[in-house]
């Protein structure tokens, strides 16, 4: 239907700024399209690979499942083995906050399972972070505060196990 047109390589950097001031706006549909017109002139662009995901991370409240394929399809174009592993936690922590945020009756096992396998990506990347570089234990630290906070938020086979206690 449309030829879409190419984005110069001297306009890479303003891009990626107009990128970030979308996510800033709360419009991230605008923000990933961006990133992909960078992508398209330079399909290595850390830069532009993170916003990409994150952008469709902000997305999560009204499109998960399509937006959580899309994210976690940008991850093997990471070329750090601590990128991979760190931005994949992000993406199973924003999935399983916006199913908290749902508050939906019997979501905690779900929402459960979802921070739990983000910590786990998290201690993968926490294991090959540069020095100085502590983002995955924060991450995981409040992983673990938002489980402990929320009694509903546990594994499925610990809420059976209550309820039959009571």
């Amino acid at each position: 239907m449309f030829t879409l047109k190419r984005l110069s390589r001297d306009g890479i950097d303003a891009a990626l700024k107009k990128a970030q001031h979308y996510r800033l706006l709360n419009e991230p549909w605008q923000a990933e399209s961006i990133c992909r017109d960078v992508l398209e002139v330079d399909p290595r662009n850390r830069e532009a690979l993170v916003t990409s995901i994150l952008s469709l991370t902000d997305r999560f409240a009204t499109e998960a499942s399509g937006a959580v394929a899309a994210a976690r399809k940008l991850l093997p174009q990471l070329e750090s083995e601590y990128d991979r592993y760190y931005y994949e936690g992000i993406i199973l922590e924003r999935r399983g906050n916006s199913l908290l945020s749902r508050g939906a009756p019997g979501s905690g096992p779900a929402v459960y399972d979802w921070l739990h396998q983000a910590m786990e990506r998290y201690e993968l990347a926490e294991r090959i972070r540069p020095p100085g570089n502590d983002d995955a234990l924060l991450r995981w630290n409040a992983c673990a505060r938002l489980i402990m906070k929320h009694p509903h938020v546990r594994p499925v086979t610990e809420q059976a196990t209550e309820t039959m206690l009571e």
